[in-house]
């Protein structure tokens, strides 16, 4: 017959007490997660179930943000796939009209931000990855000013 040690069945039963206490909270937080994706993905115009498919979640998102697929293989990369998951998430921002403070906000408060884009009164404006990146080309008409070459002084009528 084995030894009855209540001290190691009481520890046991502590430590399923902490994991169930911990999980409840975790599986909470995951469900608040997979709605918000969902509902910002028919923000989009995209199938909100893709939402929960792996690997066809990135995909539909590329698709929402203006960028091509295979940028999926440059979130394999280590170290290339943080700033590349930030810049999407910062894409993400821009195709709803957000600036980079929201952008700030899904990143370090995804679980607070995410909803707020998903529930909020914010509509999907495009994919935005053509206006957020790239050098562009300076349109004089739009009444840009040169901050290094000032322009002349206008005539001065007296003299």
């Amino acid at each position: 017959m084995e030894n009855y040690d209540a001290s190691s069945a009481g520890a046991a039963a502590g430590i399923i007490a902490i994991i169930s206490a911990l999980i409840i909270p975790i599986i909470i937080i995951w469900v608040i997660m997979i709605i918000s994706h969902w509902k910002i993905y028919e923000k989009a115009g995209k199938p909100g179930w893709a939402a929960i498919i792996p690997i066809y979640n990135i995909i539909v998102l590329l698709e929402i943000i203006g960028k091509p697929v295979w940028w999926i293989l440059l979130l394999l990369i280590p170290c290339v796939n943080i700033v590349f998951a930030v810049w999407m998430t910062n894409l993400l921002s821009k195709s709803f009209g957000q600036s980079e403070g929201f952008t700030v906000g899904l990143l370090l408060l995804g679980v607070v931000f995410y909803p707020i884009l998903a529930f909020g009164n914010y509509q999907y404006l495009g994919p935005s990855a053509k206006e957020a990146g790239g050098l562009r080309s300076i349109d004089p008409s739009l009444g840009y000013k040169d901050p290094f070459n000032p322009p002349p002084p206008p005539p001065n009528p007296e003299a």
